[in-house]
């Protein structure tokens, strides 16, 4: 279950560059890393998930309205249509229906475009990530009472790609997410972003459709 939190967790972080407000310098960091990555065909993002004392190395494949995701034993594999998330720990998958665009659903096919409304923003300020120099926007939601409360968004200033992001709960907590690598318009079939039971033996399949 922690593990299934983790993932969670960063799919929330991914879900979360919605902004509101008037900052135009949040605005404009903001607009610029919107525009380079809709402006690719798809890409793959290795990245390092911190918090609760423990390191998880995961990576996210982008390619139109797919994606597919793996932390910490887990994937989770999209087309567009359908997910599914594949438990290595106990081979199981739940399959059920994906809609990018209902309420409250996590979709980070679209999480560079999504930032018009629910969230107020703030520019922090110039900092430097891993020798490279970025800009920092905090956004905080809008609603009351949500279980994120401040994220912070590390932009780079050479290319507008994003280093990485701190999301704060309501209880205090701190997790982060560092991009390691990133690989622009990679070349993957569009079956990657689909589960393949023939390839996980043994697989429980627990479908939710």
């Amino acid at each position: 279950m922690k593990k299934l939190a983790l993932l969670g967790a960063l799919i929330v972080g991914l879900s979360l560059p919605s902004v509101a407000q008037k900052d135009k310098k949040a605005s404009d960091v903001l607009d610029a890393m919107s525009a380079k990555y809709k402006a690719l065909n798809s890409y793959k993002a290795a990245f390092t998930y911190t918090g609760d004392g423990s390191n998880y190395k995961g990576d996210l494949t982008v390619k139109k309205n797919a994606f597919r995701l793996k932390l910490a034993g887990q994937e989770v594999f999209t087309d567009g249509k359908t997910m599914s998330t594949y438990i290595k720990e106990t081979n199981e998958v739940n399959v059920q229906d994906y809609d990018g665009g209902a309420a409250g659903d996590f979709n980070p096919t679209k999480i560079y475009s999504i930032y018009k409304q629910g969230y107020n923003y703030k520019y922090i300020g110039e900092q430097k990530q891993g020798g490279q120099p970025v800009d920092v926007v905090e956004l905080t939601p809008e609603k009351k009472n949500t279980q994120i409360v401040k994220v912070q968004i590390a932009v780079t200033k050479k290319d507008n790609q994003v280093k990485g992001w701190k999301l704060t709960d309501k209880t205090g907590k701190v997790t982060s997410y560092t991009i390691d690598k990133f690989t622009p318009n990679v070349a993957v079939a569009d079956n990657y972003f689909v589960f393949d039971k023939m390839k996980y033996p043994g697989v429980e399949v627990v479908d939710l459709r």
